[in-house]
């Protein structure tokens, strides 16, 4: 069964904490903190960048991924007129790497080649999702600290080579 999206709301915060806190486990399991300690630096951290998001992207749409009405995921996305930015799309671990993110990318996708516009997204230099982007024809346009700015383009619109089928 495909996901589907539907907008957030204030009663999404604490899968939207979990989701988040499961995105950062690896890098959580390294540092010699107690439990409790974890715990409130991923509150916090959670909560400084939803609030970063909502206030800097407004316009954007902030939307939970939801696979036979349980939620699994989130897709934030910005629709500008030149640009589409891919704000953040995080899966929980046991739907990764089940075709869920390319399906919701793909929508994304087709969406812009509809209106001729490049999707972007920055990607952790680390994170094992890079295949997926490249997979799906995104390229790096620029590395900003431990960040890459990957960039899609529509087939035949400028700077893009025409896609083979």
């Amino acid at each position: 069964m495909a996901p589907t999206l539907r907008d957030e709301n204030c009663q999404d915060e604490l899968f939207l904490l979990d989701l988040y806190a499961t995105s950062r486990a690896q890098e959580m399991a390294a540092v010699p903190w107690s439990s409790e300690q974890k715990e409130a630096f991923l509150k916090m951290q959670f909560q400084a960048q939803h609030d970063y998001y909502k206030e800097k992207y407004s316009s954007a749409s902030f939307q939970i991924v939801v696979e036979e009405g349980v939620a699994i995921g989130r897709l934030y996305v910005l629709r500008e007129p030149e640009v589409i930015r891919i704000l953040d799309i995080t899966i929980i671990e046991a739907k990764r790497g089940k075709g869920v993110g390319t399906q919701l990318l793909q929508r994304v996708l087709d969406e812009a080649t509809q209106s001729q516009r490049p999707v972007e997204i920055y990607v952790e230099t680390v994170n094992p999702s890079l295949r997926l982007f490249e997979r799906l024809g995104f390229s790096q346009r620029a590395e900003e600290g431990f960040n890459f700015l990957l960039e899609w383009r529509p087939a035949g619109s400028p700077g893009q080579p025409p896609r083979e089928n």
